[in-house]
């Protein structure tokens, strides 16, 4: 990926010299399910972490933004990739009449407070609607190359494209409508509503991958491919299979591989937010 000479976003907090507060109730109730969670890449941990929800904490602090002349290229790599995001989908919605928002990026290290609550790196990268941020722990992308054999600035990328996905949606509308579904919904139709939102997001990374390619020339040869084994890597078929040797499609949270790959190829292909409507098909 072609990413050193792109613009840095400001809109990036460095938390990783900061010690987390944690406010959970129920300690060992919440670190289970941390652990849980673990399984998945990208989890919307809204669910449990909204505020007042059972893993919920007190206010997080901020922390200061990242130094311009900070020498980490993990950090300016993930800085460059928020910028891009940020000029891709302000174009998207000015040419929809409407106006983006842009997220704030928080990097951490092991644990921190959000305005959903108390989580653990365990989690992986996620995005809380509170408070309108994403959290990562860079230590994930060793555990993306070496855990799931996933490597390269691509897929590194996809995973914030991936979270910011989130942040369009919430923009939208999409993650608090669905949200009121689940809280009626059986927890096998809660699984289906959740999978649905997932590969919602993985179809926006499509789009801004087509969008950023289309307008800075960012992708190099080998870069989509990243992408898609990264996708593929992280399908709840594939993680399940690894965890507990059988595959159990009725808690599927995220999408099989398979329809991870082909909702991000998706929105690469067609560039459009109307390609991504995983609520108005009925297979996905």
């Amino acid at each position: 990926m072609r990413w050193e000479r792109g613009r840095r976003s400001t809109n990036v907090e460095d938390r990783r010299r900061m010690p987390a507060r944690s406010g959970m109730v129920g300690g060992g109730l919440g670190t289970l399910v941390l652990v849980l969670l673990a399984l998945y890449f990208g989890v919307d941990p809204t669910p449990m972490l909204q505020p007042g929800g059972p893993l919920s904490g007190g206010a997080p602090a901020e922390g200061p933004a990242l130094d311009a002349a900070n020498t980490d290229p993990a950090a300016q790599f993930v800085a460059v990739v928020l910028a891009d995001t940020e000029d891709t989908w302000r174009e998207i919605f000015a040419a929809g009449g409407a106006r983006y928002t842009e997220p704030t990026l928080v990097l951490f290290s092991g644990a921190v407070q959000s305005a959903c609550g108390y989580a653990q790196a365990a989690v992986g990268p996620f995005y809380c609607p509170a408070d309108r941020k994403v959290y990562i722990d860079l230590t994930f992308y060793d555990e993306l190359k070496d855990r799931f054999n996933a490597p390269g600035d691509f897929a590194q990328a996809y995973v914030i494209a991936h979270e910011i996905g989130h942040h369009v949606q919430n923009l939208l509308g999409v993650s608090g409508q669905v949200q009121a579904a689940r809280q009626r919904a059986s927890e096998a139709e809660g699984n289906a509503l959740s999978v649905r939102l997932e590969l919602q997001a993985d179809c926006l990374a499509g789009i801004w991958a087509d969008h950023a390619d289309r307008t800075r020339q960012v992708l190099e040869a080998g870069d989509i491919e990243e992408a898609l084994a990264a996708a593929s890597a992280i399908g709840d078929d594939r993680l399940q299979q690894q965890s507990q040797g059988r595959v159990t499609p009725d808690s599927f949270t995220h999408g099989s591989a398979e329809q991870r790959v082909r909702w991000f190829k998706r929105g690469l292909a067609s560039g459009q937010l109307e390609a991504c409507d995983t609520f108005g098909v009925e297979s996905l």
